[in-house]
């Protein structure tokens, strides 16, 4: 026995030299090299039309402004660098600018940061995760973080003015860039990246965004569907130039009542409107709580004209004008001939919304924090003109330039640019912004991609019914299978992205990651209302010292009310 143990541990002892003797020849591929310095990645880093322009080693304990609370971000690697940079047909120069954000402890996840509006800035890479205002992101979840400025930089100052952020749209590639093109060449560099930095590929790739950002994301899912295993898509503008045309419909629609827009609906009037939709439709979800959650029921029962002044206009009244201008905006734009150019909206709680910063209704619609001025006209004139129309159709960025050129926007002649292509303009604005074939996501359910859409019922910018039908069609090619890969959460009386009397603080990026991860498709997502913070949350959304709590449902399914327990608990409702 002595002499056997002696043997074996004699082999052991021989096995273990040999393998220290060899050791030069042989690689463990089950363990990943050591990280590449931070410092070192400009030098190591390699790929065709990338410039590498600065590193830095962030330690722990920078805040963010912005988030909820300062909360502190981890250690990181930060990397800025250019893409295909280049010098436009316009004689300005171009690349498409990024930031990455690579976390010393790393998930192995990969997340690109699409981001809204025009793009043009290339905003910190940290994944904000939580609509409504972050208590946390992606970067301290251990997300390597990905953010571009999709292909441009938006221009500013006097000379400019509030046409700076659109001027891109006269340069064929900046469009491309913009629409599509720089998401499909950052994605596959942002992995090389990575890969050169730990060592390793990310085991998993996500894409998140809200508004534009929203259409980015399902762009990517059409056209880049073996790039990513998730992606959201919040407020999605996925038609966003035919969107862009309802700035036109809407200033004319107002303007008509009072061309002082923000005096055609003061707040009081708003108001009368919501409360109007409360009374018509808060109950027919099973509870009275200033939520309307069966939307498809509450739009085959209320009526606008019910509002309408038999004499005189009062404070409980809209007068005739004021009737036929939401009508109009509702209804959605249309040409000469009656054709929808666009989309339907859903009357819901959230117009009544108040406050004038850029997530609510009526800074979109009627008054927001530019020059006074709706941002429909403030920002969105500019888009029409010069990214949406093809050619692009220059206009001055002052106020009363941007509101002439929508108030002259003819509905036959101008909206027909967003379908046209010309000259060295190859695609038109519908080609290059929409995701082709969005409602046949074959490519990405066969990858095994996962998707989840939410949209405020109250959006003023892009429409819920026009996501709703998205998600509809996506249902029936998909014979009637699609929430096995693609789910629509509504989020009741929610603005653009955020804001409006909604619980409308929540994470989905969690969300997703185990639907990807660990195959838990979700059923609900649990969501808080910003109490003190939201301005139009009401003031009894709170009680046992907690904001009011919903479960998000997946469409068509909606929160019902138990029947028992406090509504402002989330616990006594279920998604039926």
């Amino acid at each position: 026995m002595i002499h056997l143990r002696h043997t074996t541990m004699t082999g052991a002892v021989t096995v273990l030299l040999a393998a220290c003797t060899t050791s030069s020849n042989h690689v463990d591929k089950n363990v990943p090299p050591a990280p590449v310095e931070c410092a070192q990645i400009a030098t190591k880093f390699i790929a065709t039309g990338t410039r590498i322009t600065a590193t830095e080693s962030v330690p722990a304990g920078l805040t963010v402004a912005g988030m909820a609370q300062p909360y502190p971000m981890p250690a990181h690697c930060k990397v800025t660098g250019k893409m295909n940079e280049r010098t436009g047909v316009d004689g300005k120069p171009y690349a498409i600018g990024f930031d990455m954000r690579l976390p010393v402890n790393w998930s192995g996840r990969f997340l690109f940061q699409a981001n809204g509006g025009a793009d043009g800035v290339v905003q910190p890479a940290f994944g904000n995760v939580v609509s409504g205002g972050a208590a946390t992101n992606a970067l301290m979840q251990g997300f390597a973080v990905l953010s571009s400025d999709a292909g441009h930089t938006a221009e500013s100052g006097p000379a400019v003015g509030l046409v700076g952020g659109n001027l891109f749209g006269m340069d064929p590639q900046a469009r491309l860039d913009y629409g599509y093109q720089a998401n499909g060449a950052l994605a596959p560099m942002a992995k090389k990246l990575i890969t050169t930095h730990y060592g390793q590929a990310p085991k998993t790739s996500y894409m998140m965004g809200c508004s534009n950002g929203g259409r980015h994301a399902m762009v990517a899912a059409s056209r880049y569907a073996d790039q990513f295993d998730g992606v959201i898509a919040g407020n999605p503008g996925f038609n966003l130039p035919k969107a862009a045309v309802q700035h036109a419909w809407d200033i004319q629609a107002f303007s008509a009542v009072n061309p002082d827009i923000k005096a055609a609906f003061p707040p009081a009037d708003m108001k009368l409107l919501a409360d109007k939709v409360l009374d018509t439709c808060d109950a027919l979800d099973g509870v009275a709580d200033a939520m309307v959650n069966n939307l498809a029921a509450c739009q085959k029962v209320f009526d606008i004209k019910a509002l309408q002044c038999a004499g005189d206009k009062t404070a409980q009244c809209l007068s005739q004008p004021q009737v036929t201008a939401l009508q109009k905006v509702f209804a959605g734009p249309s040409n000469s001939k009656g054709e929808p150019l666009y989309s339907d909206w859903p009357w819901d709680a959230g117009v009544g919304a108040s406050q004038i910063g850029f997530g609510s209704w009526r800074a979109w619609k009627l008054q927001g924090p530019i020059a006074g001025l709706p941002i429909i006209g403030a920002l969105g004139a500019g888009s029409v003109a010069y990214t949406f129309s093809t050619p692009p159709k220059p206009v001055a960025g002052n106020p009363p330039a941007l509101i002439k050129y929508l108030l002259d926007y003819n509905f036959d002649t101008d909206a027909a640019t967003i379908f046209a292509a010309s000259g060295i303009f190859k695609e038109s604005s519908v080609q290059f912004m929409t995701p082709p074939n969005a409602t046949d996501l074959s490519a990405f359910k066969t990858h095994g991609g996962k998707m989840i859409v939410y949209h405020g019922t109250s959006d003023p910018v892009f429409s819920f019914n026009d996501t709703r039908n998205w998600y509809e069609a996506l249902d029936k090619n998909h014979a009637g299978n699609a929430a096995s890969f693609a789910r629509l959460f509504p989020v009741p009386g929610m603005n653009h992205c955020q804001g409006g009397p909604a619980t409308e603080q929540f994470d989905m990026l969690s969300t997703l990651v185990n639907w990807v991860e660990k195959g838990r498709a979700p059923e609900q997502v649990i969501a808080t209302a910003r109490t003190g913070i939201n301005p139009d949350v009401p003031a009894d959304w709170i009680s046992k010292g907690l904001p009011r709590s919903r479960p998000l449902c997946p469409y068509p399914k909606q929160a019902r009310y138990r029947g028992v327990g406090d509504i402002n608990e989330a616990a006594n409702f279920s998604c039926q």
